[in-house]
């Protein structure tokens, strides 16, 4: 009975494995039929008995398992590329252990090619919008072939595209911690028969300049990425609500970076939003020193100054973008608004005063102070008008005016001036 016992258990044995290497087999043949689900259906229900498999088997099986999941990624189901992935990676560690190698190198060039098709897909979920998708695969390219460290910084990208700030903050620190640079040299040359730029590497451009089909060789540095990276880490904690980390950030970007002045802004920004406005003046003044003739800085200063209320600091930083840019319309329409804003702060007074002798007299008076200072928003707009005479945001801020202070004339001038 013992002998007929161990006897089926054996032949119990040999069946398994024989039934392993069919269903490896009929996924293979559905596979080559194109029929990537039934070839799916196949090598999953071999899957349970796999481990007890000899090394040869086992690295049959991962082969299959590998190209079936990279067929069905290929058509478009994404969840498949990991499977196939790590099928492939299966396939080099059994036979590396085993020290019999058969299906390695096409493992190997299989991964390659699962390589480019992620990033293939990654490019396509781009321009359907379906940003999440392309970080995800974009960061699959870079575990893959991790030499590759432009995909990691391209997933990161594509994940504050999705507005997933927690991932794209995860790949920009490691980014950070690989010390990614993203530098580079374009080696350029015209080409002498179209006229035309073309790109491409050192030797071959050297060689077609002096073949004299190419002429002007050119090299053109990119900038490094790092300061991107570490501002957008900053950023990033900022747009999370993490402020002490967000600090940190942006005092590590403004060492590998001192003279980007929308860094200072930025550290600007969350000490106005932390409530420490002495902090955030400093850095006001810091990042106006730094730039003293950028109009687009001493705009964005008085948009922040205006903000705040600070109505002096506002027209002071505006009439400096100004002076820098006679013809910069939003300058002059918000120079314009810090005046009437101030006019209709009066207007709250005036509403609680009542009919007293006293009262009234504050009435007159306030509403002189009113008048006045929309009038002198209404010569903002006028002086502008003589150089942007079409201008229709001038146009409308002006009819406004009048029309509050009650200027007939005035308004009916505007309007026809608007078309209307």
């Amino acid at each position: 009975m013992k002998t007929k016992f161990l006897m089926l258990l054996a032949i119990g044995i040999s069946t398994m494995g024989f039934s392993q290497k069919n269903e490896i087999k009929a996924a293979e043949k559905a596979l080559k039929g194109g029929d990537a689900a039934s070839a799916k259906a196949s090598i999953d229900s071999a899957a349970s008995l796999i481990d007890a498999a000899d090394a040869r088997t086992q690295a049959q099986y991962y082969a299959v398992k590998g190209n079936v999941y990279a067929d069905l990624a290929k058509k478009g189901d994404a969840e498949a590329f990991q499977p196939a992935i790590d099928a492939f990676k299966k396939v080099i560690s059994v036979e590396e252990a085993s020290g019999k190698v058969k299906y390695t190198s096409v493992a190997t060039q299989s991964l390659a090619q699962m390589t480019s098709d992620l990033i293939n897909a990654a490019v396509e979920d781009n321009n359907n919008k379906k940003f999440d998708d392309a970080a995800d695969k974009l960061y699959l390219g870079y575990q893959l072939s991790p030499q590759d460290t432009l995909y990691l910084y391209y997933a990161a990208s594509s994940a504050v595209n999705g507005q997933n700030y927690e991932k794209a903050l995860t790949y920009y620190n490691e980014l950070k911690d690989i010390g990614y640079d993203g530098s580079d040299v374009t080696y350029t040359a015209v080409n002498v028969e179209t006229g035309e730029v073309d790109t491409m590497d050192k030797n071959t451009r050297d060689l077609y300049v002096k073949a004299g089909t190419h002429k002007d060789p050119k090299e053109e540095k990119t900038p490094s990425k790092t300061a991107e990276i570490v501002k957008n880490i900053a950023l990033i904690y900022q747009q999370l609500g993490d402020n002490d980390k967000a600090l940190a950030a942006y005092a590590d970007a403004r060492t590998v970076d001192p003279n980007d002045v929308n860094l200072v802004l930025g550290e600007a920004n969350l000490y106005y939003a932390m409530g420490d406005k002495d902090k955030f003046k400093v850095l006001m003044s810091e990042a106006s020193a730094m730039e003293p003739d950028n109009a687009d800085l001493l705009y964005n200063i008085g948009v922040i100054n205006m903000e705040q209320g600070n109505l002096e600091d506002a027209r002071e930083a505006y009439r400096k973008t100004l002076a820098v840019d006679p013809g910069y319309i939003n300058a002059l329409l918000n120079l314009s608004t810090t005046y009437v804003n101030e006019g209709n702060g009066l207007i709250d007074e005036m509403n609680t005063l009542g009919s007293s002798r006293a009262d009234i007299a504050r009435y007159d008076e306030l509403k002189t102070q009113k008048d006045d200072l929309f009038l002198e928003g209404a010569k903002v707009l006028e002086d502008a008008l003589k150089t942007n005479p079409d201008n229709q945001g001038v146009l409308s801020q002006l009819k406004n005016i009048y029309g509050a202070l009650g200027d007939t004339d005035n308004f009916m001038r505007i309007k026809k001036l608007l078309g209307e």
